[in-house]
């Protein structure tokens, strides 16, 4: 596909990019629309007699506030409503900060346990440490079966400069100690990890497309080309999306100028638009392998059909979500907003990145759980591909539409050593809770060490760490079934280094630790080897 001279550079803002207007709802806006303006009459109407007639009292601002995502759900499954609380909670995180006290926790035994004090953050100045249980929370019992952690995320955020009292027990005290902390902007981090995975081979965990992202991107990968890496192995699993600037960004750096990145076609000409390569990516020349699963949707399925298509990386993996819809952001009169869908994605070759949902929104949200019954992540014969849409890369290989992006290598689940013994102890949260412990009660001793290599070097057996995890298991209410825990023992340790890891160390020691048995990886790897010399891809 050639360019067009309209084509626009990449740098201009984006109306598919950053899909953000900020409007207001007024009836003047919808005069002009007579069947609008009837409906408005009508619903209208509807409300008014409620509020005089009805048996009881009501609280119209609730009844609509309710009513809002049920007729927006009639429309699609991304088209969405946000109240003003949760619009605010959504743009922090994908603006790539927040207002907090700077921890990360985990729920132990109903309590909350300080996982990780961020430097330099509200906690850290007033002294928080790691291995801290949060018992109350400005004078209110914080402990107990009901807390969840999206009560402790509401509890713990708030506006920079407000204070919460935090009251902690500490091991080496039996006293529960005070502490206030004045709430501040505390990052969020969308690259999860980078290192070499071998000499050659650098290694990029992304966990969603924020504000942020490409710029930690490109860090990442300056840091990993000074570390000798000439091919990269980008990690888009389990990342949802979010800002699509970003993965275009990304996309720009691997390809050269005049390659078709995404477009959009829309009910209006003001909703379709084409993005283009500039030529001024830094890493044109080096090989990319992009590893995609079931829960990789929108940005992600951007940036990997770009690569695909464009016959420019390898695509590794399972079947991407298929979430290609795109939406505006419109921003009612009280601060809430909704998404509304304008339009849809398309990779270069064609494909719409969308997957069905005619069925409705119940069919659509357990189309996962269908995959999983029909045996798509284990086998690739069993994969849902329609064969009616036929696409063809830049080189002239097949590819298929349908919904989501079908990897050019497909890595079944990896099920060895899954046992129920495993699935017990992960699905109770204890394979964490464990971690949490045992970091707690060798926090001196852990906190001595260099990095996870000497960590690994010192630490305990398998056998001796699989036999005190079963203990503890088995006094958490999970009874040891040894043939069970025999069958799963290398799984089971391998996730307990890698929390350990990463409650000591951070997530730059997770995923070294479980990427040596990563399945996806390994076969990406593998596959790198044997395409190195066919960059871009041709067969």
């Amino acid at each position: 596909m050639k360019p067009k001279s309209t084509r626009q550079p990449i740098w201009l803002p984006l109306a598919i990019a950053l899909a953000v207007v900020v409007g207001i709802f007024i009836g003047s806006r919808f005069t002009v629309n007579k069947p609008v303006a009837e409906n408005d009459r009508k619903l209208n109407a509807i409300l008014n007699l409620i509020a005089q007639d009805y048996v009881d009292t009501t609280n119209l601002k609730d009844l609509i506030e309710m009513s809002i995502p049920e007729i927006l759900s009639n429309l699609d499954p991304h088209t969405s409503y946000f109240s003003a609380e949760d619009l605010k909670a959504a743009t922090d995180d994908l603006n790539g900060s927040f207002s907090g006290i700077g921890i990360s926790f985990v729920l132990v035994n109903d309590t909350i346990g300080v996982v990780e004090v961020i430097p330099g953050g509200p906690s850290e100045k007033v002294g928080l440490m790691a291995g801290d249980k949060i018992v109350m929370i400005d004078d209110s019992i914080a402990t107990g079966p009901k807390i969840t952690n999206g009560d402790v995320m509401k509890r713990l955020r708030g506006d920079k400069g407000t204070k919460v009292k935090l009251g902690i027990k500490r091991q080496n005290t039996s006293k529960t100690l005070t502490f206030t902390v004045t709430r501040g902007d505390i990052p969020v981090n969308t690259v999860d990890a980078y290192y070499m995975i071998d000499k050659n081979t650098g290694y990029i965990k992304i966990n969603q497309f924020g504000r942020h992202t490409y710029d930690e991107f490109i860090t990442a990968m300056a840091s990993l080309q000074e570390d000798g890496a000439k091919r990269y192995m980008i990690d888009l699993r389990g990342n949802g999306g979010g800002f699509m600037e970003m993965a275009v960004l990304m996309a720009n750096e691997f390809l050269p100028e005049g390659q078709l990145i995404v477009f959009t076609k829309g009910r209006y000409k003001r909703d379709d638009g084409e993005v283009w390569s500039d030529g001024n990516g830094s890493f044109q020349d080096a090989e990319v392998t992009v590893l995609i699963d079931e829960f990789s949707a929108s940005a992600s399925e951007i940036f990997a059909g770009a690569m695909q298509d464009n016959d420019r990386g390898l695509i590794v993996g399972c079947r991407s979500f298929g979430k290609g819809l795109v939406q505006k952001e419109f921003v009612l009169p009280d601060s809430s907003a909704i998404r509304l869908t304008t339009a849809r994605y398309y990779t270069p070759s064609g494909r719409c990145i969308q997957k069905d949902y005619k069925e409705g929104v119940l069919d659509y949200e357990k189309e996962l759980i269908d995959r999983y019954a029909h045996g798509e992540l284990y086998s690739r014969d069993s994969m849902k591909i329609d064969k009616s849409q036929v696409f063809t890369t830049l080189n002239g290989r097949t590819v298929y539409g349908g919904g989501g992006i079908v990897p050019d290598i497909f890595v079944a689940r990896d099920t060895a050593g899954i046992s129920s013994y495993y699935i017990e102890v992960a699905n109770a949260g204890l394979l964490q809770r464990y971690a949490f412990n045992y970091c707690n009660n060798n926090r001196s001793s852990l906190s001595k060490m260099d990095d996870y290599m000497q960590f690994l070097r010192l630490a305990p057996s398998d056998d001796v760490l699989i036999k005190d995890f079963a203990d503890f298991a088995a006094a958490n209410g999970v009874t040891p079934r040894w043939y069970y825990i025999n069958q799963s023992q290398g799984v089971i340790t391998t996730n307990l280094k890698a929390l350990i890891a990463r409650d000591i160390f951070g997530s730059q020691a997770f995923y070294p630790i479980l990427n040596r048995s990563d399945k996806t990886v390994q076969e990406a790897l593998k596959a790198m080897n044997k395409h190195k010399a066919a960059f871009p891809i041709t067969d």
